[in-house]
C-alpha cells in the first residue's frame, strides 16, 4: 500500500502546486502529464516497487531505480500508482504466474487479458489507471489492448528506449523489442509517446498535420490462411468491414483491398528473424529459439539457457521435476514455462530453411514499405479471435503471429478498439504505417474512436 500512499502525497503536492504555482501554460509546458495516474508493467523498474517479471525466485527483488521511460513520465508529472501483472518472464500471452496469480479480463472474468503486458490492459480497461507502460516484441502491447478494449501503440523500432526491464533483449532481438504507451483514450497516446521518446521524438513526425482524406488506406482481412493460426472470427471480420465502409462513406476515400502472400508465413518469418544472427554474427542461443518455436513471446537473455533464467542466478530448474510438482500443485512455475524448459531439454532444433525465411522477411519489409509509402495505412486484424478463455492459448500458441510480424518489420502499429461484440467482449483493429509514420496511425485511431466509441466501461451494456 506504500505505493498508493506515496501517490496520494504526490497528488496533494500537485494540488498545492496548482494553487500556488505559475500559470497553467507554464505548468503544461514543464509538466505535460502533471497529476496523471500511471501504472507500469511489472517487468519495468519502478523505484521501490517489485520487479519480479512473475518469477518466484525474484519475489524479494525491489527496483532501486526507474527505467528510462518511467523516469521520463515521472519527470513529466505523472504519478505512479504501482506495477501490473505479466506472464512469467514475459514469455506467454496469458498473464498468469506464481507470484501474483492470474489476471482476469474485466469484461468476462473467464477470459484472458493477453500478455505479456496483460495487467496493464486489464487495469486500464477497468478504469483503475489512465495511462500505462507496456513492451512489445510479439504483440505484448497490442494483444492486451485488443482483448481489453483499450488503445496501445507499438512505436517505430529504435525510438523509445527499452532499458530497465527484466529480462531485456540482447543481440538481434533488441531491434524488434518496442516500449510504448497504453491508454483508455486515443488522444492520450501521442502526449505519452512524446514523453517516452524524449529526444528521439522528432523522428516520429508527430508535429505534422494529418489530412485523413489524403491517406491511402489498404485492407487485409486475414493472413492468407496459415496452418499455424486460427481462422479470423466472423465478428472481427464484420467489425473491420464496418471500418472500411465508414472510411469510404465519411471521408470519400477508396480503401484498397490487398492480399500480401508472404503474410501467410508470418509466424515462420518472425521466428526465423528473431533467431537470426546479431550484428556481431552470433546466433541466438537455443533457449531463445525454443521460446519462439513453442509460441513464447519472451525477451530472453543472450547466451543463457531458459532453465538457468528460471533459476535467476540460483540452481537451474529441472523441468521434468517441476512438471511432476505442477501436477500436484506444488511447482512455483507456470505450465508454459515448464513446457518450454522441457522442450529445451529434448528437442534437437532443425534450422534448415531459416535463411530463406529471413530473406522472405526482408522482402516482405520492402514490399510493405513500398505499399504504404509516406501516406499509407493498412487495416489488419489484431488477433484471429476475441479474448480467449483461460488456458485455451495453449491449444493455439501461434495466434500471436498477427501482431508479431510487425515487430520484425519494424513498422509502427496502433491498436484501436471498435466497441463490443455479441458476447460483450472487445473488438478492435490494427492500424499499420511505414516506419516513422506513427503520426498517421495515431490520427486514424483518434478518428475511429469518435466513429466507433473507443473504450467501453466494463459492465455498461
Amino acid at each position: 500500500m506504500a505505493g498508493f500512499e506515496e501517490a496520494l502525497q504526490e497528488a496533494q503536492q500537485v494540488d498545492k502546486l496548482l494553487s500556488e504555482g505559475p500559470g497553467d501554460d507554464c505548468l503544461e509546458e514543464k509538466f505535460p502529464l502533471l497529476g496523471v495516474p500511471l501504472t507500469v508493467k511489472e517487468a519495468f523498474s519502478l523505484y521501490g516497487m517489485p520487479n519480479t517479471s512473475g518469477l518466484v525466485n525474484r519475489r524479494s527483488v525491489i527496483a532501486t531505480s526507474d527505467a528510462t521511460v518511467v523516469s521520463r513520465l515521472k519527470q513529466a508529472g505523472a504519478i505512479p500508482l504501482g506495477v501490473t501483472n505479466c506472464s512469467e518472464l514475459c514469455m506467454w500471452y496469458e498473464s498468469s504466474n506464481r507470484v501474483y496469480g492470474r489476471t482476469n479480463n474485466p469484461y468476462d472474468l473467464q477470459r484472458i487479458v493477453g500478455g505479456s503486458s496483460g495487467g496493464e490492459g486489464s487495469v486500464l480497461a477497468a478504469a483503475c489507471s489512465v495511462i500505462g507502460v507496456g513492451s512489445d516484441i510479439g504483440g505484448s502491447i497490442r494483444m492486451p489492448a485488443f482483448f481489453n478494449g483499450v488503445f496501445g501503440h507499438k512505436p517505430t523500432t529504435g525510438v523509445v528506449p527499452n532499458d530497465g526491464q527484466f529480462p531485456n533483449a540482447l543481440g538481434v532481438q533488441s531491434s524488434f523489442l518496442c516500449t510504448g504507451p497504453m491508454c483508455r483514450y486515443a488522444e492520450d497516446l501521442e502526449p505519452v509517446l512524446r514523453v517516452m521518446a524524449g529526444p528521439g521524438v522528432s523522428k516520429l513526425k508527430l508535429n505534422e498535420k494529418v489530412s485523413l482524406e489524403k491517406i491511402k488506406f489498404h485492407c487485409m482481412d486475414h493472413d492468407g490462411g496459415s496452418v499455424f493460426v486460427s481462422p479470423v472470427d466472423k465478428e472481427i471480420l464484420q467489425a473491420q468491414k464496418k471500418v472500411v465502409e465508414h472510411l469510404e462513406s465519411d471521408l470519400g476515400v477508396q480503401v484498397q483491398r490487398v492480399a500480401i502472400h508472404k503474410m501467410k508465413y508470418s509466424f515462420q518469418i518472425w521466428s526465423a528473424m528473431m533467431s537470426s544472427k546479431d550484428s556481431k554474427g552470433q546466433p541466438v542461443p537455443p533457449c531463445c529459439l525454443l521460446a519462439l518455436l513453442t509460441g513464447g513471446v519472451a525477451v530472453l537473455q543472450e547466451a543463457q539457457r531458459f532453465t538457468d533464467l528460471l533459476g535467476d542466478h540460483g540452481k537451474p530448474v529441472w523441468p521434468l521435476w517441476e512438471l511432476m510438482k505442477w501436477l500436484v500443485g506444488m511447482s512455483s512455475h507456470t505450465l508454459p514455462a515448464i513446457a518450454l524448459g522441457l522442450t529445451e531439454k529434448v528437442v534437437n532444433l532443425n534450422l534448415s530453411g531459416k535463411a530463406k525465411l529471413v530473406s522472405m522477411g526482408k522482402s516482405l519489409q520492402e514490399e510493405m514499405e513500398a505499399l504504404l509509402g509516406p501516406d499509407g495505412v493498412l487495416l489488419y486484424p489484431s488477433h484471429p479471435t476475441i479474448a480467449p478463455k483461460h488456458h485455451s492459448p495453449i491449444c493455439m500458441p501461434f495466434n500471436f503471429a498477427y501482431t508479431a510480424i510487425f515487430n520484425v518489420l519494424g513498422l509502427p502499429v496502433t491498436q484501436c478498439p471498435l466497441g463490443l461484440g455479441s458476447e460483450g467482449l472487445p473488438l478492435g483493429i490494427q492500424l499499420v504505417a511505414a516506419a516513422y509514420n506513427d503520426h498517421l496511425t495515431l490520427a486514424v485511431a483518434r478518428y475511429l474512436e469518435k466513429a466507433f466509441g473507443g473504450w467501453v466501461l466494463p459492465g455498461k451494456v
